[in-house]
């Protein structure tokens, strides 16, 4: 399998690309791609744990932030020190990188909705979203041969800074912070209207994206 052309034009892209660069030449060789693609999902599980704990303490909120941190560390790095170092492996690295991505944003977001700030209706429906973006973004790189990873200015960069705030936030007001929803008689927190508002965005995006192309593949006979 050929790698796909990878279009990441998100606004932290250049600062996260020199950083990226920076670290590349500076990491020492036993850290390979594979334990760096290891640490990104530890740090996933690590978001869920946190959020679960907070059940008995906020301050385990500070996990999860931790967490995201060290999945941005694992998930940015493993494919850029492999490229780096010009030992790619175009089948085995997008297949477990992919598959294990896809796990980890499980985690995490059943993570949320078992912690007393979130339903695990609302989460799973903002994770419903995700997800469908990150299938078209994968059957694209199959069809067309470019993964776009930039929808709207964003990326998975912009992602894990929405979360770490919506978790800080979490902390800063506690779970107390109930609101009617206007069409329900169900209290919902505001990072229960966060995750709706963000699943109709991805829903709309992917459903955007996919009419697009699949216009463009029969405009041109398949």
């Amino acid at each position: 399998m050929n790698s796909p052309k990878r279009i990441q034009e998100n606004l932290t892209a250049a600062v996260e690309r020199r950083i990226l660069n920076w670290i590349c030449e500076r990491l020492p060789l036993w850290w390979t791609p594979d334990r760096l693609t290891a640490v990104g999902f530890s740090g996933a599980v690590l978001v869920a744990i946190g959020y679960v704990l907070s059940i008995w303490s906020p301050a385990w909120l500070w996990l999860s932030v931790a967490g995201y941190c060290f999945n941005w560390f694992g998930d940015s790095l493993d494919g850029s020190v492999a490229r780096y170092r010009k030992i790619e492996r175009p089948n085995f690295g997008y297949f477990i990188d992919h598959s294990l991505d896809s796990f980890s944003n499980g985690l995490l977001i059943i993570g949320m909705g078992l912690s007393p700030y979130a339903r695990m209706d609302t989460a799973l429906f903002g994770l419903s979203g995700y997800l469908l973006l990150s299938i078209h973004t994968f059957i694209s790189a199959k069809v067309v041969g470019v993964m776009n990873l930039t929808y709207l200015g964003g990326g998975p960069t912009e992602v894990r800074i929405m979360l770490i705030i919506l978790t800080i936030c979490m902390y800063v007001f506690g779970p107390e912070a109930w609101i009617h929803w206007p069409f329900a008689q169900q209290l919902f927190s505001p990072f229960d209207i966060f995750a709706v508002v963000m699943g109709f965005i991805l829903t709309g995006i992917f459903v955007f994206h996919t009419m697009r192309t699949g216009l463009d593949l029969f405009r041109k006979g398949g």
